[in-house]
């Protein structure tokens, strides 16, 4: 998702913010400079991984790798998957550095289109991917596809907040409860967690709270 557009007229607003849901924006942002994110993993994928037995991962939307750096480095098998080509190279290095590389594998897929191809994962997790108008209903669903029968489902994003008032119109519709979610899961799963928590966001200004929305869902063993 794209950062504050303050200062731009609606309609460049709106155009910046189009070509954040695109790979080309995605590779020209993250040619921009040499590291976009912190690298850490993200809190919502500690809080739910922490303590499971290591298996196969699938990490959808893995930008430049934090989260596939961690759970590689825990001792899972994991397939790092994103759109832009610029954000998997990123992320190949950070995981050559880590010296997790062995235990990674790397997929060029836009997740609204996604599909597993009979693949299957003990965990399919996404932070922070936001597709256009409502979309994660769809992206959701696709991904409940890759997990493994007795495996979890992990989407974590950005849920409505005045924090996010000053992005574009299509950015905040691209926000989303956990609970709006629900109606992507198959029958087959049971909601483990559905809620929105919050968390602390590092700004210029300094700190300041946001929520993220969490849904974590378990598959059922067949």
């Amino acid at each position: 998702m794209a950062g504050d557009a303050h200062g731009r007229s609606g309609t460049q607003d709106e155009q910046a913010a189009a070509a954040m849901f695109e790979p080309a924006g995605w590779d020209e942002r993250y040619a921009g400079q040499e590291r976009f994110w912190s690298g850490a993993a993200n809190p919502q994928l500690v809080a739910a991984a922490s303590e499971l037995r290591p298996g196969t991962a699938l990490d959808v939307g893995c930008g430049e790798g934090g989260d596939v750096v961690w759970l590689a480095g825990r001792g899972w098998h994991v397939t790092g998957a994103d759109f832009s080509a610029e954000g998997l190279a990123r992320a190949a290095r950070h995981t050559e550095e880590a010296g997790v590389a062995d235990h990674v594998d790397w997929w060029q897929v836009d997740a609204r289109t996604f599909d597993s191809g009979g693949r299957s994962y003990d965990l399919v997790t996404s932070h922070y991917l936001h597709a256009p108008d409502g979309g994660m209903v769809e992206v959701t669903r696709r991904l409940a596809t890759a997990v493994a029968p007795g495996g979890l489902l992990l989407v974590v994003g950005h849920a409505p907040s005045h924090e996010f008032t000053r992005l574009s119109e299509s950015h905040r519709k691209a926000m989303f409860l956990a609970a709006e979610l629900l109606p992507a899961l198959p029958d087959d799963f049971e909601p483990v967690t559905v809620e929105q928590r919050t968390r602390t966001l590092q700004r210029d200004s300094g700190p300041v709270e946001a929520e993220d929305s969490v849904l974590l869902a378990r598959r059922a063993r067949r």
